[in-house]
């Protein structure tokens, strides 16, 4: 049997209120969006990869880079739409949405993302986590929780603490990281979609596919140093912080 062609696809906004232009914003001398495409195709399982971009200006850097980039609409209301959009042109079987925003993302990561879908023939959605092991992210909103059912599936994705320790039992506490692998049919069926309540209340678009009953696979992430390569920049401090970052691993 034919190994299904797993394309990675990154959605690329010029626009971000926090930090704006944030994909071109150099990191000791490279654009944010050529070190996560770099990452991208350092991983055996993509046989491609492609940013997805609504600027002119960020796809031509990509194009200055050898990489490949493809415009999409203005007026995605989120990043599955605009992946959902480039993905609908390509043959690809599977697709896996990469955040734009964080350099240092391990291609292990996306390898773990994209192997539930290629063993199990059932399996629609998958995406990862992490064990929270600093006590300030477990009150963090920022930092999502999930909890998954015995067999590996989301029960829930909330921005408060879940599970709630009511009783001293031994258990961990996860964090979910945002890189999706999807198979086509199920990606396009997501973006047809409409949003529901929990999604509006947490404001987490994942609840959305939820309550409308599809199963989302999440695997825990087993790479180490995740404080480095699960880091986003979403403010120019982020950013400060991620050339510090980049140096202190020896330029990685």
């Amino acid at each position: 049997m034919d190994t299904p062609h797993v394309a990675g696809i990154i959605p690329a906004r010029y626009g971000s209120s926090r930090l704006p232009g944030k994909p071109l914003a150099l990191i000791a001398g490279k654009t944010m969006i050529q070190r996560v495409y770099e990452r991208c195709t350092a991983s055996p399982l993509l046989q491609s990869v492609c940013v997805a971009t609504d600027d002119e200006r960020v796809r031509d850097a990509v194009l200055a880079f050898g990489g490949q980039a493809m415009m999409t609409r203005a007026d995605h209301p989120s990043g599955t739409d605009r992946v959902a959009e480039v993905a609908a042109a390509l043959g690809a079987e599977i697709v896996v949405n990469i955040q734009g925003d964080q350099p240092f993302i391990h291609p292990d990561m996306l390898d773990e993302a994209v192997r539930p879908l290629l063993d199990d023939a059932t399996a629609e959605i998958a995406t990862l986590m992490f064990r929270i092991v600093r006590e300030e992210d477990l009150a963090n909103p920022a930092v999502v929780k999930v909890v998954a059912d015995l067999n590996g599936n989301a029960l829930y994705f909330s921005r408060s603490l879940i599970p709630y320790p009511r009783e001293k039992v031994d258990h961990g506490v996860f964090e979910h990281v945002g890189v999706y692998a999807y198979r086509k049919d199920t990606l396009m069926r997501l973006t047809k979609l409409p949003p529901t309540t929990l999604e509006r209340v947490e404001s987490l678009e994942q609840l959305r596919w939820l309550e409308h009953g599809l199963r989302i696979r999440i695997v825990e992430s087993m790479i180490p140093d995740r404080d480095h390569c699960g880091f986003s920049v979403d403010t120019p401090a982020d950013l400060a912080r991620a050339e510090q970052m980049y140096f202190e691993k020896g330029g990685k």
